[in-house]
């Protein structure tokens, strides 16, 4: 008899050591719901579920349940340790959703605002002007200001538009601007067709922002080796009239019924269609060919300095033009 509860004695301290043993896993894991479901423990309440290979957490319980515990509201992404987003990557998000419903995924405009991608009046606009521009808005048109928008988020929209406006960093001058001016003014004569600053002819394009998109190379190729003319817009023309007059110049605008064309001394001629007898375009660019020859390398240089100093004005108010634009 004692034999017998000696061994009973002994089993029962043996089933107490089992069972405290077994008390001391890990909580939850005793009563484990089937992989794949819902956890109902899960203290976000969001629903998540778990995984449905727990072999891959190697049999680590406490990781297992810091991860389970881990609180994530469903439809917001988890924020990073370490968020790195530069202004143009943060800009473009923020362009996509406040700016491009007027203005376009590109920035090239559509029926409720207009081309700010491509536009010379906003290209060679300074950052600090787009800035003002985006935080205050324009009176009397439909920019709103958007006071709402961080600091840094302003200036991630204004990078994020440089690269739609083909932008590049400014690289150094490699002439000298001042004796540019003269060139573009004087021996090229450039401005008889070319403007800067708002001084210059009216016939060609504005050159004022030119060099914020183009490089060096670029705009060097631009005047020694000028493209040809590629649409009736961009030819010179001349129109002859059932009268027998002829006009010389460009086409500015145009319909199924008129023209309207630009002569080379500024003035505008209106002409409807039934009166025109014929059209006569060159194919040959407004822009002369022989700059390559008539200019040395170093005028080249300095011309394109001239060109690359304009391209970034120092003023920081924003110009009446752009107040007055309505396109």
């Amino acid at each position: 008899m004692c034999n017998q509860q000696r061994s009973l004695v002994a089993i029962l301290a043996f089933l107490c050591v089992v069972l405290a043993g077994y008390g001391k896993q890990a909580p939850g894991t005793s009563d484990r719901r089937p992989s794949g479901g819902l956890n109902p423990g899960n203290p976000s309440g969001n629903g998540q579920r778990e995984s449905s290979n727990p072999a891959s957490f190697g049999g680590d319980f406490p990781l297992r349940s810091s991860l389970l515990r881990t609180p994530v509201q469903l439809g917001q992404p988890q924020r990073q340790k370490d968020p790195v987003h530069s202004f143009s990557g943060n800009g473009e998000k923020i362009f996509a959703g406040s700016c491009a419903e007027c203005h376009g995924l590109d920035g090239r405009g559509g029926e409720r605002a207009p081309n700010i991608a491509e536009n010379p009046r906003v290209q060679r606009l300074s950052d600090d002007q787009l800035v003002g521009v985006i935080e205050n808005g324009i009176p009397g048109t439909g920019m709103p200001a958007f006071h709402t928008l961080e600091s840094s988020d302003i200036q991630s929209v204004v990078a994020y538009l440089r690269t739609l406006q083909g932008t590049k960093k400014t690289d150094e001058l490699p002439g000298d601007p001042d004796r540019g001016r003269e060139i573009f003014f004087a021996k090229a004569q450039c401005s008889s067709c070319h403007m800067v600053a708002g001084q210059g002819g009216f016939i060609a394009s504005d050159l004022s922002g030119y060099a914020r998109t183009h490089s060096v190379e670029e705009t060097r190729s631009t005047i020694t080796s000028p493209h040809p003319a590629r649409d009736r817009q961009s030819q010179s023309v001349t129109a002859t009239t059932r009268e027998g007059k002829k006009y010389v110049g460009r086409i500015r605008n145009e319909d199924n019924f008129s023209l309207q064309l630009q002569a080379f001394d500024g003035t505008f001629h209106f002409l409807a269609k039934p009166d025109i007898e014929r059209l006569d375009f060159s194919p040959q660019s407004l822009m002369p060919s022989d700059f390559g020859s008539t200019l040395s390398p170093n005028e080249l240089n300095d011309l394109i300095s001239y060109l690359m100093r304009s391209a970034n004005p120092s003023e920081s108010a924003i110009p009446k033009e752009m107040l007055d634009e309505e396109e």
